[in-house]
């Protein structure tokens, strides 16, 4: 991808050569957050490869195409809700000639790769906040900022084919709500600096903002804020910081403190191979319902190994396992199951976890229940490196490698060429990444997976 990327201060760059340290116009004292968030990133990846789809109502489903979890411009035009069932919509979607697409994580997660990849270039201090949504920070001043994330808005755009949003604040918080204004005004041309808003619209602009529109607070604090009178941004931001902490958390208190633009919300791990600090859960829906505790197992071995890979991969150990499973909220006998076991020894080994996993539900599984879902969670997590203990007391390290085999094996020839038990046994065709299971994931409008498989690349044909 060719592109000018200006002279600008990034971890490869030396200060004194950087246009930002020598620029002639007057620096912020203190540096800025800037927020980078993919505009409805799912839709506009399935866009990315099918230039067909640009301009039409795209929706994403969730796994065995349940629910809408993603939708593009248009989409949301049409009023399409997030969490909508699909087959609740199917008919009038048609009707609409929306496009429905199975959820393509492969694709979804090279291209997030490659997009964040592009933005590190252009800004120091890059923390990936989830899949589609960066933080960065500089000390530029407006006018300068703003060419910098002009020109990173344009080479992502350019080069990985998504748009993005881009909100600059004093705040974490406030960086969320600029980008969302950018998202929603469309003469900001993509970029909007908090210092532009509140100077415009002064504090009608957080009056804007619903209460549950701001970033950390969830259905839970909004229902008991809106109680006290606390119902949008403005509120919040003036209520007294110490009654918040006091009747609600640290966190919470933290949310007014950033509103009032004074920075306090720590940096996180990395979203993309960040630590898991205190548990790594892997959860499915069933694309149908399991009988009988012989197929629950089969998929708590598949979840308990992926669960393992993701523990392995950060050096980790956990003490403690624990499964669970559940029958259909819709029917009238709803059961959940769930219990936990407790290792002899923290572990890393996926024989332990995985019998363990299985072990947890067995007493508790009712042979004639449906199952639609299930789950291993693991819990009581501690870096490898960093535990110690008496002799005779050690860690039930995997001595004999086996999950560094199982994962050399994977790494070179793919996903479920080995394994334990079900763990090891492939689908077919399209599906070769998955167990073939019955109760497998449904994925049957998935689009091409054109930048992790050779067998689905893009076909360009010149004429």
């Amino acid at each position: 991808m060719a592109r000018n990327i200006p002279d600008i201060p990034h971890h490869s760059a030396a200060p004194s050569a950087s246009a930002e340290s020598s620029a002639p116009r007057t620096r912020n004292a203190a540096p800025r957050l800037i927020l980078a968030d993919a505009n409805s990133f799912f839709a506009s990846c399935e866009t990315v490869f099918d230039p067909s789809l640009a301009g039409q109502a795209v929706v994403v489903l969730s796994n065995n195409d349940g629910c809408v979890v993603a939708r593009s411009a248009e989409a949301k035009r049409l009023g399409i809700v997030n969490g909508t069932p699909w087959f609740k919509i199917r008919e009038q979607a048609m009707h609409d000639h929306v496009i429905a697409r199975s959820s393509n994580y492969e694709l979804y997660a090279s291209l997030s790769h490659r997009m964040m990849h592009v933005m590190k270039e252009f800004l120091p201090g890059q923390e990936v906040y989830s899949i589609d949504e960066c933080f960065l920070k500089s000390s530029a001043d407006d006018e300068t900022l703003t060419d910098i994330c002009t020109e990173m808005r344009n080479a992502v755009l350019n080069g990985v084919g998504i748009p993005v949003s881009i909100g600059i604040a004093p705040s974490k918080t406030l960086a969320k709500i600029s980008n969302h204004w950018a998202k929603q005004h469309s003469g900001t041309n993509g970029i909007t600096l908090w210092n532009h808003i509140d100077e415009h619209h002064g504090d009608e602009a957080l009056a804007s903002v619903p209460i549950d529109d701001i970033w950390g607070v969830g259905r839970r604090l909004t229902r008991k804020l809106m109680g006290m009178g606390i119902t949008n941004a403005l509120a919040l931001r003036d209520s007294d910081p110490v009654m918040i902490r006091h009747r609600f958390s640290v966190t919470l208190e933290r949310t007014v403190l950033e509103l009032r633009g004074i920075p306090c919300i720590e940096e996180e791990s990395d979203a993309n191979g960040g630590v898991r600090k205190s548990q790594i859960i892997c959860s499915r829906m069933f694309s149908s319902p399991v009988t009988g505790y012989d197929t629950l197992a089969q998929a708590l071995s598949v979840y308990a190994q992926q669960a393992c890979h993701r523990l392995r991969r950060q050096h980790s150990l956990c003490s403690r396992v624990a499964a669970f499973s559940s029958t259909s909220p819709y029917q009238q006998n709803y059961a959940r199951i769930s219990d936990m076991k407790v290792l002899d020894d923290p572990s890393d080994n996926p024989m332990i976890i995985t019998k363990a996993a299985c072990e947890a539900l067995r007493p508790h599984v009712d042979q004639h229940a449906a199952y639609i879902r299930a789950g291993v969670l693991l819990m009581g997590l501690s870096q490898a490196e960093h535990y110690q203990t008496f002799e005779g007391f050690e860690a039930a390290r995997d001595t004999y490698e086996l999950g560094s085999t199982i994962e050399e094996i994977s790494r070179r020839f793919g996903s479920r060429r080995v394994g334990i038990g079900y763990g090891g046994l492939r689908g077919s065709g399209r599906s070769d990444t998955d167990t073939g299971a019955s109760w497998s994931m449904n994925r049957n409008m998935l689009s091409g997976r054109c930048t992790t498989r050779w067998d689905e690349m893009a076909v360009v044909h010149a004429r």
